[in-house]
This record gives C-alpha cells, sequence and structure tokens, in this order.
C-alpha cells in the first residue's frame, strides 16, 4: 500500500483515508501503519485531539514495554491515558499489527520460526515467516528475519518462496508487527505469555533482516514506512545500519530507496554471467548485470572515504552452476569498483528442488579466491536445518 493519505470530504471531524488494507477487520485504522507525523496529523483530524497526542501513542505502541495492544492498563497511570479517551479512540482505531502468532519451531541451533498468520488486508488467512536467529559473540543478541509479501513475484529459481508467486502484500502494520512479535518471543515465554511489563531480561533483537518471504522493494511503501519506525530514535529505535533491506536487484527502486534511507541495503547477486542471471533470477532481464552493477558503483563507490557506505552482496553457492572458480574470479572483477561484503551462504535444499550446495572444496576455493583478490567475505551456513527450509 502506498504510505500516501488523502483527506475525504467529510462531515466533524475530518476524517483520513487510507488504503483499505490499513483498516482491520471492524473498519478501524490499524495505528502501526503510521509515521510519527502521520499519527500526529491523524490524532488532529479525527479525534481533535493536540499533535503531541500522537506522540504518547507512538511511545506507547513502540517505546515503552511491553508495546501495548491495548491502552485500558494504563488507565489511571502516570503518564498513561483517560478511560474516555481510551473508550473513543479503540472505536475508531486498533493497535493490532494484524497478525497471530500460529506456531513457533525451534531448531537445534536455537534458530525460532514464527509463523505469522495474517488477520486483515488482502492475504487474510494466509502465514508468512518471521525468524530469530542467534547471533555468535560474548554476549547473547539476536537477529530477526522478516517478510515483506506473501509469496513473491521474481521466481528465483532456487527459493522456495519464489515458487508460489505473488499472493498479497504485507502492510506497513504486518511488518511492523513482525518485529515486536520478535521481541516478544525473545523474552522469558516468548509469545505464548501476555507481554508484562515486570517480566525478566530479553535476549535483545540488534538487527532485522528483510530476508524472509516476499522481494521488500516490490513492496516500497510499505517497506519505507516500515523502516522509519523501526529506526525512529522514538520509536522502537534500531540504528538504521542495523537494519537491512535485500533485494534481488530492482534498479530504479534500489536508487529511490538509497537516496531516501539510512538503511543498510543487500543484493542478491547469485550469478556472474547475464546467461547464468537470467535463469536463477529472471529479473535480471529487465536489469541485466551491467545495469545492475553499475548502480551499485554509482551508490557505494570503493574509492569513498571510510565513513561512507558499503553494500551487503549475497551470493548463494549452487553446485555446478555458479560455485567455480571461474565464477569467484568473475565475481571480483564486477566488484572492483563497489564497496561491498561478499555474503556467501550455504544452500538450503528443500522438497522438490532441481540445485544441491556446493562442496566443501569448492566452497573453499571460491572463498580463497575472493580474499585474494581482497574482498570482504563472509561465509554464512543455512541457518536452522531441515525444518527450516525458508
Amino acid at each position: 500500500g502506498s504510505p500516501c493519505m488523502t483527506i475525504a470530504a467529510s462531515s466533524n471531524p475530518p476524517e483520513v483515508a487510507y488504503p483499505a488494507s490499513w483498516y482491520d477487520g471492524e473498519g478501524r485504522l490499524m495505528l502501526k501503519n503510521l509515521t510519527l507525523e502521520q499519527l500526529s496529523d491523524w490524532v488532529v483530524a479525527a479525534l481533535g485531539e493536540p499533535r503531541s497526542r500522537g506522540m504518547q501513542l507512538w511511545r506507547a505502541l513502540y517505546h515503552s514495554w511491553p508495546l501495548l495492544e491495548d491502552l485500558r492498563p494504563t488507565i489511571g497511570t502516570p503518564n498513561g491515558f483517560s478511560a474516555a479517551f481510551v473508550d473513543r479512540l479503540t472505536r475508531v482505531a486498533s493497535l493490532g499489527g494484524g497478525m497471530e502468532v500460529a506456531g513457533v519451531s525451534t531448531a537445534p541451533d536455537g534458530t525460532q520460526k514464527l509463523a505469522c498468520r495474517l488477520t486483515t488486508g488482502p492475504a487474510a488467512g494466509m502465514e508468512v515467516e518471521c525468524v530469530l536467529i542467534p547471533m555468535p559473540g560474548s554476549k547473547p543478541r539476536m537477529t530477526v528475519c522478516i517478510s515483506s509479501q506473501v509469496g513473491c513475484a521474481q521466481n528465483c529459481q532456487f527459493c522456495f518462496t519464489g515458487r508460489m508467486g505473488l499472493l498479497g502484500q504485507l502492510s506497513p502494520a504486518q511488518i511492523v508487527q513482525q518485529v515486536v512479535l520478535a521481541k516478544r518471543q525473545a523474552r522469558p515465554g516468548g509469545v505464548a505469555k501476555p507481554p508484562d511489563p515486570s517480566s525478566g531480561p530479553e535476549v535483545p533483537v540488534t538487527n532485522v533482516v528483510f530476508m524472509g518471504m516476499g522481494e521488500p522493494l516490490h513492496n516500497a511503501g510499505s517497506v519505507a514506512v516500515a523502516v522509519e519506525v523501526l529506526t525512529h530514535p522514538q520509536g522502537l529505535g534500531f540504528p538504521a545500519s542495523r537494519v537491512c533491506v535485500s533485494t534481488v536487484g530492482l534498479v530504479p527502486e534500489m536508487r529511490a530507496f538509497a537516496a531516501r534511507s539510512r538503511a543498510a541495503l543487500a543484493v542478491s547477486l547469485h550469478a556472474t554471467t547475464d546467461e547464468v542471471r537470467n535463469w536463477l533470477v529472471p529479473i535480471n532481464r529487465r536489469h541485466p548485470l551491467r545495469e545492475l552493477v553499475a548502480a551499485l558503483e554509482e551508490l557505494f563507490p570503493a574509492e569513498a572515504q571510510r565513513a561512507g557506505r558499503h553494500v551487503l552482496v549475497q551470493y548463494v553457492l549452487l553446485r555446478g552452476v555458479n560455485d567455480g572458480e571461474a565464477d569467484a574470479y568473475r565475481l571480483a572483477d564486477l566488484l572492483a569498483r563497489v564497496r561491498c561484503k561478499v555474503n556467501l551462504i550455504g544452500f538450503n535444499p528443500h522438497p522438490g528442488t532441481r540445485f544441491a550446495p556446493s562442496g566443501e572444496r569448492a566452497t573453499q576455493a571460491f572463498l580463497a579466491v575472493l580474499r585474494q583478490r581482497g574482498c570482504v567475505v563472509m561465509l554464512r551456513a543455512s541457518r536452522g536445518g531441515e525444518e527450516m527450509a525458508a
């Protein structure tokens, strides 16, 4: 949905009209679809309240644990809301996120997958995945991997989601809600327990990656609103560098995103020739490697001073398809003028796939070529094992 708003002609008070998918089944506006600026406008237009009421609601949604979805517990508390206000708000607006947790599965390595069933919008009743991934290091912390669409239109050949086609766009609220649910899951008792202000320390969720279902830049309006909520200091408060939006290479949308957001960008490359990439990642037929790499050189120039941004280049190693030493040399050549980190990813086979993961020898040889050529490169095993194939 577009983050634009239009003022509909209406009697007192004037209503602010948003996309239909931003309303719940009872016709109430879901406030998690709004930026702070939009929320402040809305409380004036819809409730006749001062703009400062927008910030008070925003902090209740995102900043003060337990990330409320019902204001009634705040009635009569310091910084809380009056019963009359809560009653008026509840008639026209919802603090929910348009989804519920249908199930949680935990892999042996501690990765937790939340199956999130959508309750509103064009894809109501369908599920998306949100995955909590434990990160290595001295202090326990988690990265949450979230979805931006139900299914995906990009048809990448090795991707399980790509075989579904696009079934529906997520609203900004449904994207933000995945992070709210992940933060709850990271608390003792997880999402199964109601939010409790006194519950013990959480394992901090420090990073958000848009690498679940869907192509984020094919839902760029919703993703832009969600990123603003995630990175606003009074919102969920993630540093922009710790929120990463991934794309298969929608070049115009990628340029627009880089211009308006400080969030990190990841590009799924997966091949070093147009012939192979046209097959693996069909969007390459519209935006071939030369166009994609030229945009990366412009947005993330290698000669930028140390403070310059870098792009994360993702490359899934597929046995006999894109994992030869010639591919590694071509990859280094393609990225020679791009400030980047290369993330080599082990393929996670799913039922019915024609692809297989690279062997250890081929993987290490590929890695060695990139390092010899001066690339900053990481090797990532697929996380979560068999039951987590995404």
